[in-house]
């Protein structure tokens, strides 16, 4: 899959165009974000990942999705104001794409064919609360919500799928990347 995902077309959030395999080498952390949903502050934990792991060959990529309640409207120059103000955000952020759904980004296509399932979770009780405000997946695969995340390996390959209420600086994660980052 690695040479398959890193040739995958993205927008950066300033409208040019790139690829993952800008980031090839480098072991990296896909996010689908949003700034008016519950989990938004994860922004802050995710900006200090990158922040202590990024001169170790390490990027979280950022990619509004407007998919979940409407909760990423704004245009790009305003995700990024958002991202940039309330946050300091300095990890990239890219166009905002579609992570479900008959438009799903090719990008995201392809990692939820590799990872259909989370890695690390915490139980069904975010599903279970999400399903109790009519919030239901339609394939067991498809992402569950804003800030759902993963973790590619060096060589391109997905080494984990995230669930969204995983947090930045859970254990777990961390020594996933540490791991990855070691490989």
């Amino acid at each position: 899959m690695s040479e398959q995902l890193f040739s995958i077309p993205v927008k950066k959030i300033d409208g040019s165009e790139t690829s993952l395999g800008e980031f090839a080498g480098k072991t990296l952390l896909l996010v689908n974000v949003a700034s008016k949903c519950g989990l938004t502050p994860q922004y802050e934990g995710l900006e200090k990942l990158y922040e202590n792991y990024r001169d170790k060959g390490f990027e979280v990529l950022g990619f509004p999705a407007n998919n979940f309640l409407a909760q990423e409207p704004g245009t790009e120059e305003e995700i990024q104001d958002f991202c940039s103000t309330n946050y300091n955000i300095q990890f990239p952020l890219f166009s905002k794409i579609s992570v479900k759904g008959d438009d799903q980004h090719p990008l995201y296509k392809e990692l939820t064919a590799e990872r259909s399932t989370a890695d690390i979770g915490n139980g069904d009780a975010f599903e279970t609360k999400l399903q109790g405000f009519g919030q239901t997946r339609e394939n067991s695969s498809d992402i569950l919500w804003n800030f759902e995340k993963f973790l590619i390996a060096r060589d391109g390959s997905v080494a984990a799928r995230i669930a969204p209420d995983v947090t930045a600086d859970d254990p777990r994660l961390v020594e996933m990347i540490e791991a990855e980052l070691s490989a």
